[in-house]
């Protein structure tokens, strides 16, 4: 994981989780805007996803646990389509602030996999 990569990512996830989330405390549905957001979230971990398995494969390794990394990715992954899939089922205002709470869970987890990449695991 590269870090502009990372800030790359951090930034999409938090502005487009932010965006979903306030639209849902706006009282709006779910639209084309608040699934796009997510959308990119999911795009963007896909772009890491692709990005990591390339830097693994030419030799480079996490820091900490690539095995734990991987996870975190493949976990990340399955937010934003578990999400959209909530906002197609109940179209109300709460589906809406699913779709900004599953974003920002995505940025938090992306901040994990740069420690564990970078090897700034915190001190507990």
């Amino acid at each position: 994981m590269v870090e502009w990569g990372y800030q790359l990512f951090l930034s999409v996830s938090v502005v487009c989780g932010l965006y979903a989330l306030l639209l849902g405390l706006f009282n709006r549905e779910p639209s084309w805007f608040s699934v796009g957001a997510v959308a990119s979230v999911e795009l963007s971990l896909l772009v890491q996803l692709i990005s990591s398995i390339v830097l693994v494969s030419s030799g480079a390794s996490a820091k900490g646990d690539t095995v734990e990394y991987f996870g975190y990715i493949i976990t990340a992954l399955l937010l934003p389509p578990a999400s959209v899939f909530w906002a197609i089922i109940e179209r109300s205002r709460w589906a809406t602030v699913v779709l900004g709470v599953a974003g920002l869970t995505v940025s938090v987890m992306i901040v994990r996999m740069w420690q564990i990449w970078s090897g700034n695991l915190p001190n507990f």
